[in-house]
């Protein structure tokens, strides 16, 4: 089995599946909680819309698509402080218009040979050694940000409003939060596709939040079953010649659904 890792687009799908799985997990906590677990969604969507206009202009994809995602991710959090439009508004209304974008960017392009799927469902063939370090290095800025500012984090995960009370900048966290997660989509987006990417921030979350008792704990047994549910999904994929995106969130499904089953929380 461990053959399948001689090939060198394996090696680097799951280099960069395992790094962008840990970073979705530690953000999936938060964003769940908050109630911001479709930030990721919204953000796929532009990301693919980014994607297809860098591709049809000639334009490298990965650094035209990971500013352009980190500004609307900005723009959907100023939009959520909206009174007239709600943070689940914002982000149907963005991405209702990023696909469109995308897709109308495909279909007038001349003379480009474009895969949609390969957006839309990703593909691991995709993949290249600088999307390894630009996952390395994310995931060592995520791992820093919680290993020195695990409490406030939590403090702002469970109340925001505490957490502004005893001095935390909360606006800070929440501009953090969306950089991130605009980069976990943008790297993420080539192995799953924009319309799955989502899953890997909020499918390992839930499936941890059945079992854990403790914001903690929970944290790392999410990273666990995220690691672990593309590591299962990738080598599925490979042997069965299914898509790695599909397979993942299958996976991912699966183990949800076990974690739901009460004498397995029981024995837990």
């Amino acid at each position: 089995m461990f053959e399948i890792f001689s090939y060198s687009f394996m090696l680097r799908a799951l280099i960069v599946g395992i790094l962008v799985s840990l970073c979705a997990a530690l953000i999936g906590i938060s964003l769940v909680l908050r109630k911001h677990s479709m930030l990721g969604d919204g953000l796929s969507h532009t990301a693919f819309s980014a994607f297809a206009i860098a591709t049809v202009f000639g334009w490298t994809p990965l650094w035209f698509a990971l500013p352009i995602t980190i500004l609307i991710s900005f723009f959907i959090l100023r939009l959520g402080r909206n009174r007239k439009i709600n943070g689940d508004a914002a982000i149907a209304l963005l991405s209702a218009s990023a696909l469109a974008i995308g897709t109308f960017a495909i279909s007038i392009s001349k003379g480009v040979n474009i895969d949609l799927n390969s957006y839309l469902f990703g593909s691991i063939m995709s993949t290249s050694w600088g999307d390894v370090v630009g996952a390395s290095v994310l995931t060592g800025i995520v791992i820093l940000l919680y290993l020195f500012a695990f409490h406030r984090i939590f403090a702002i995960t469970f109340d925001e409003n505490f957490a502004k009370s005893i001095g935390i900048k909360t606006g800070i966290y929440d501009i953090i939060f969306a950089v991130i997660c605009s980069a976990v989509v943008v790297l993420g987006m080539r192995l799953l596709g924009s319309l799955l990417i989502s899953s890997l921030i909020i499918f390992p979350t839930l499936s941890a939040m059945s079992l854990a008792k403790t914001f903690k704990g929970a944290t790392i047994l999410s990273v666990i079953i995220s690691v672990l549910a593309f590591i299962i999904g990738l080598i599925i994929s490979f042997f069965i010649a299914t898509p790695t995106g599909a397979t993942v969130v299958l996976v991912n499904l699966a183990i949800f659904l076990i974690t739901k089953l009460s004498f397995f929380r029981e024995v837990w």
